[in-house]
């Protein structure tokens, strides 16, 4: 019988205490600060992460840019939150899953997990093959729908030496670069966190 799915995640009593929010926030370090605070994250089953909103799934949620364009790909019906399928996205990440080893006795609060495992989410979605910074933008949370309500999304911005990425997984199709006004165009076409990071591109 196959193991149950873990994922990372935060009570959503600790995101209400730092200010809960619709869309973006942009004081990133006030809530890392409290997220990774020792024993405030921890992992439970992805089967009752998904159906408990008293509970959030943190999110990287890592776009890429280049000379002002931004990866984007859709949603193949390979997909592993089905709910996404066949919506544009500018974001590359996915659940944090716990892996042996990986948490050092004495180190509770997450943090590096939570580097390796951005890494890792990316590393298996798409093959970059070239230089970036990776900076943390914004914290996301959207309270509007089902998929939304159990999740929070951790901004990244990577900002890529050249445009040499390559797709990896089947469910992404379709993967370009983009400008902020061609990304308008097919603003309807965007899942929700990516239109509501789209208003962070053109600023």
């Amino acid at each position: 019988m196959a193991q149950e799915e873990h994922v990372l995640v935060v009570e959503r009593k600790v995101v209400e205490e730092i200010g809960i929010f619709h869309g973006l926030a942009f004081d990133v370090d006030r809530y890392l600060a409290r997220l990774f605070a020792p024993g405030v994250l921890r992992f439970m089953p992805r089967s009752s992460a998904e159906t408990d909103p008293s509970f959030k799934q943190l999110i990287p949620y890592v776009i890429m840019s280049c000379e002002g364009k931004y990866l984007s790909y859709v949603r193949g019906k390979r997909a592993g939150e089905t709910r996404l399928v066949a919506k544009r996205s500018i974001g590359i990440g996915g659940h944090i899953n716990p892996v042996d080893d990986e948490i050092p006795l004495f180190d509770r609060d997450f943090r590096e997990l939570y580097r390796t495992a951005v890494e890792r989410e990316v590393a298996e979605e798409v093959s970059v093959e070239t230089g970036h910074t990776d900076k943390i933008v914004a914290l996301l949370n959207d309270d509007s729908n089902d998929v939304g309500s159990v999740h929070l999304g951790v901004v990244h911005n990577w900002t890529l030496d050249s445009d040499k990425v390559t797709r990896k997984e089947q469910m992404i199709t379709q993967m370009t670069f983009m400008t902020p006004v061609e990304l308008e165009e097919v603003r309807d076409s965007l899942e929700t966190w990516s239109q509501l990071c789209l208003a962070l591109l053109k600023d």
